[in-house]
């Protein structure tokens, strides 16, 4: 929730493979035995019901970027496979013999202590040595008040293009500074749960103020868990 999958998009945005692919990947939503033909793909007849042949994630991301959020949620054996990848950039597909040659950016994230796992036999060593090339921590929302402006404005006109509206909301003034001083313990998701709700609940394309407040007191009270359950 502290915005992993937004951050990842800007480095993708920011590098040189900004025109290539950029392919989310949430390990932990993706049943076991289906992780090889997701990363990886798979060849038609390769298993029961694989009626044709499937690019998989991690092929679809080629000369651009892969983004594996909750890494931390990867099984045993899918992470010695993912291991290979990063040590030799070639996957095969699920029953398929040709060897795919691979050009990309991978970005891993997760909200696990991974050196912790580490020792604890969860995580297998080489692997992390090969993914903590260069860590970055993200310190939660309520830290870093100051990027809560730059989020609005992302979060909104987002909303705005997912609600098919013409113009995109502005903020009514003092709005921004309700926003800040609330210490969103839902981090990135619960501040784009509440302009959602903002948003369809504004007139005249103004986010008032006091809707905004209204917003984020129902979050804070007894309509919390059905802003995540919709999300």
């Amino acid at each position: 929730g502290v915005g992993k999958d937004v951050i990842a998009n800007a480095i993708h945005m920011g590098s040189p493979r900004r025109d290539g692919p950029f392919i989310p990947v949430n390990c932990g939503a993706i049943p076991d035995s289906l992780l090889d033909s997701e990363l990886f793909g798979h060849e038609k007849g390769a298993f029961t019901g694989a009626l044709s042949q499937k690019r998989g994630r991690f092929e679809r991301a080629n000369k651009g970027t892969i983004f594996l959020d909750e890494i931390g949620e990867l099984p045993p054996a899918a992470q010695v496979r993912l291991l290979r990848v990063l040590q030799n950039r070639e996957i095969e597909r699920v029953g398929g013999v040709k060897t795919i040659s691979l050009d990309i950016r991978i970005i891993a994230a997760t909200n696990r202590n991974l050196e912790e796992m580490v020792k604890d036999g969860l995580f297998r060593e080489d692997l992390w040595f090969r993914l903590n090339v260069f860590p970055i921590s993200i310190p939660p929302l309520r830290h870093r008040s100051g990027d809560i402006p730059a989020l609005v404005r992302h979060l909104i006109e987002r909303k705005a293009k997912d609600l098919k509206l013409r113009d995109t909301p502005g903020l009514a003034a003092g709005s921004i500074d309700a926003l800040m001083a609330y210490d969103w313990p839902g981090n990135v998701r619960e501040l784009r749960n509440t302009l959602g709700v903002a948003s369809q609940c504004g007139k005249c394309g103004i986010l008032a103020r006091d809707i905004v407040r209204d917003s984020i007191g129902g979050l804070a009270e007894t309509n919390q868990q059905l802003f995540y359950a919709v999300s």
